[in-house]
């Protein structure tokens, strides 16, 4: 969903501080090796039913985490292309598509809410489109960067081996 993530996050901010809940500013992907449970945000994108479940649940805190989209997410993606063994016309349709993001240079990629119940998170996360492909595209150039950095497979140890 394409969603003007900055004005979303004043909304979020607003409604938590006007309902009550302690807001725990927590960083961007901390959640990640958690046990949690993830929210349906394409069938039910309202935050406030998440956030109406929170105060169902007796949650008095919930946590609260966005980032923006910096110009180093970008340059750090050319690097690995200029680097990379790519033909020319591949090079060049990375650098585009990665150029055309920095426009959202600024702009609030990810919001992420969760809140504590019974040992687990439950957690309501929203990104825009452009970041999804932008996700897509770090993930293509990053494995067609770790494929040309792999050990080549002729390169062994001479023959060494354990029979344990």
């Amino acid at each position: 969903m394409d969603l003007n993530l900055d004005t979303l996050k004043r909304e979020i901010l607003e409604l938590l501080e006007t309902g009550g809940f302690a807001v725990f500013h927590s960083s961007p992907g901390g959640l990640e090796g958690l046990p949690m449970v993830l929210w349906d945000v394409e069938r039910h994108p309202d935050y406030h039913m998440f956030l109406d479940v929170a105060r169902k649940t007796g949650a008095k805190m919930v946590m609260f985490a966005s980032r923006e989209f910096e110009s180093s997410d970008v340059d750090t993606l050319l690097e690995q292309v200029d680097e990379s063994d790519l033909s020319r016309e591949e090079r060049r349709e990375y650098e585009s598509r990665l150029r055309e993001m920095r426009i959202f240079e600024s702009v609030t990629c990810s919001i992420e809410l969760a809140f504590n119940y019974d040992s687990r998170l439950y957690v309501y996360e929203v990104q825009p489109d452009w970041y999804e492909e932008f996700l897509n595209l770090e993930e293509e150039i990053t494995s067609r960067f770790a494929d040309e950095t792999d050990i080549d497979p002729g390169d062994s140890l001479g023959g060494y081996f354990s029979k344990n």
